[in-house]
């Protein structure tokens, strides 16, 4: 389980990556798009001869399009061998969490959100931890 987060804010909604997942954060830049993509695949971005797709967050969770603002970020997340960017409306923080303010994603209706495996109990705020595997193969 992760210790430290980088959290991010996504249509209104606090979620969270493992810091030892995040490549590094940017801010916003025009993707080329990729014929026959789904919808929340933007396209590609040039990362210093790396070829990193972009995937829109809030269209994946079925949110719709994020609208693009001066805030807005691609946080180049790393997993296994590949490099994956997320776009989020803004970088919160880094937060330290320990093992007892984490939880399992509650199951309703007998399913479990395949997209969020843990919720991060910070005070009175909630983050999800993003299963990133799952936002990039959905």
């Amino acid at each position: 389980m992760p210790d430290r987060l980088v959290t991010f804010q996504t249509d209104g909604r606090a979620f969270g990556i493992d810091v030892s997942a995040v490549r590094e954060i940017r801010g916003w830049q025009q993707t080329t798009p990729l014929p026959n993509a789904s919808d929340h695949i933007l396209g590609v971005i040039n990362l210093r001869g790396a070829i990193v797709p972009v995937i829109d967050l809030r269209q994946r969770l079925g949110l719709g399009p994020t609208e693009i603002s001066r805030a807005s970020v691609v946080i180049v997340t790393d997993i296994g061998d590949r490099l994956i960017g997320v776009l989020a409306d803004s970088v919160s923080d880094i937060v330290d969490v320990s093992e007892t303010e984490l939880h399992a994603a509650p199951t309703i209706d007998g399913h479990g959100d395949e997209l969020v495996r843990t919720l991060a109990v910070k005070g009175s705020s909630v983050v999800a931890l993003l299963e990133l595997p799952s936002i990039i193969n959905g």
